[in-house]
């Protein structure tokens, strides 16, 4: 009976959640917010760029394409860039979006700590090592490799690394200890200091322009996005960001720690297995077909937190929709601010995500004073 009232206080208050300050909204009224912003976003950035389309125009190329109007009253180019080249690049910034969201509010909630990420498992390092030994490998076994994967031989690799060395963190953690979030926690900085290593040692030795290759992949970009690109990722983040929030609660509950979730319910094997899986599955093939990219994981549900409120149910989909809204706008201004070259997407992530990381730095230290 003790234990019911607990679990019921802990979802239905905030003051046992010490991860935010105001009351959660509503599903429905986050969703609308964050839902209204995003398509305000796509829209911006399917009409901004070098060849700049007015809305008016974009409504016409649709609803031809769509069948719904006969008039072709718009330049024919303009409809080409829009389907071919910007649509599909606006749909990849999206569902990168949302898979590095998703994951990083669940990781958070997972290891109790507003500041982890995906690169605390080995997601980002992984993928980036096996995604550099492609491009170190000589023609011959580049040419076997892309007969299978095609052009994203090294994406599908990429993905693979991302899998496997977060598993070996996993395995690792269970062999080590009793699989505890901390013992997790500890085997994932070992290995990413250890795959650092390798990536580095094979950066060093690479040549010209393998390292030209090696440091455009790293620093991210969606610059080679197409439909089969987006085609590819979506299975992926799109199961991620549908069985995520079936674990909100036990996310809330975990907050008491892992005895007390334990001790009231949770299956804490299950749940870390789950949310490790979820979390490999958006980040991995996010950062298969865009390279590195950061702190969308780390910044976008600190403001979901502190905006909508510390609960699961609210946090996981809202970090979703603002990992998807952040990259959106990050993704043109990318492509605009030195067109017609372009940044690399990674580059303004981090100069966005720095600043705010340094502002929670200084916001739990002024709390303890």
């Amino acid at each position: 009976m003790m234990a019911e009232t607990l679990k019921e206080k802990l979802i239905n208050e905030e003051t046992i959640l010490p991860l935010g300050k105001r009351k959660p909204a509503t599903n429905g009224r986050m969703l609308f917010i964050l839902g209204f912003i995003l398509l305000g976003c796509v829209l911006f950035s399917a009409c901004t760029g070098a060849l700049s389309i007015s809305v008016p125009e974009l409504w016409q190329i649709i609803s031809f394409k769509l069948g719904i109007s006969s008039n072709a009253s718009f330049e024919e180019q303009k409809s080409i860039v829009f389907w071919v080249i910007r649509l599909p690049r606006v749909c990849l910034a999206v569902l990168v979006g949302i898979g590095l969201g998703i994951a990083g509010a669940s990781l958070q909630g997972l290891f109790r700590n507003p500041i982890a990420d995906a690169t605390l498992i080995g997601v980002t390092s992984g993928a980036s090592m096996f995604a550099v030994f492609v491009i170190m490998l000589n023609v011959k076994y580049t040419l076997i490799l892309n007969e299978v994967g095609g052009a994203y031989a090294i994406s599908l690799v990429a993905f693979m690394g991302a899998v496997l060395t977060t598993g070996l963190v996993y395995q690792l953690s269970k062999i080590t200890g009793e699989g505890s979030v901390t013992t997790m926690l500890l085997c994932g900085i070992a290995i990413n200091a250890l795959v650092g290593a390798v990536t580095g040692l094979m950066t060093y030795i690479a040549d010209d322009d393998q390292l030209r290759t090696i440091t455009f992949w790293n620093l991210g970009s969606l610059g080679g996005a197409n439909w089969t690109s987006v085609i590819s990722i979506a299975p992926f983040v799109l199961i991620s960001a549908f069985f995520m929030p079936y674990l909100a609660k036990a996310l809330n509950l975990l907050v008491l720690g892992e005895s007390q979730a334990a001790s009231l319910g949770v299956n804490m094997k299950i749940l870390k297995r789950q949310v490790i899986i979820l979390a490999t599955m958006g980040v991995g093939a996010s950062v298969a077909v865009a390279g590195t990219i950061g702190f969308v994981g780390l910044v976008v549900p600190h403001i979901i937190r502190t905006t909508f409120g510390p609960d699961h149910k609210t946090l996981l989909m809202g970090s979703a929709l603002g990992g998807a809204i952040v990259l959106t706008l990050a993704d043109t201004i990318s492509r605009t601010l030195v067109a017609p070259s372009e940044l690399p997407i990674g580059i303004l992530t981090a100069l966005l995500g720095t600043p705010f990381f340094l502002y929670i730095l200084w916001e739990k230290k002024r709390k303890k004073l």
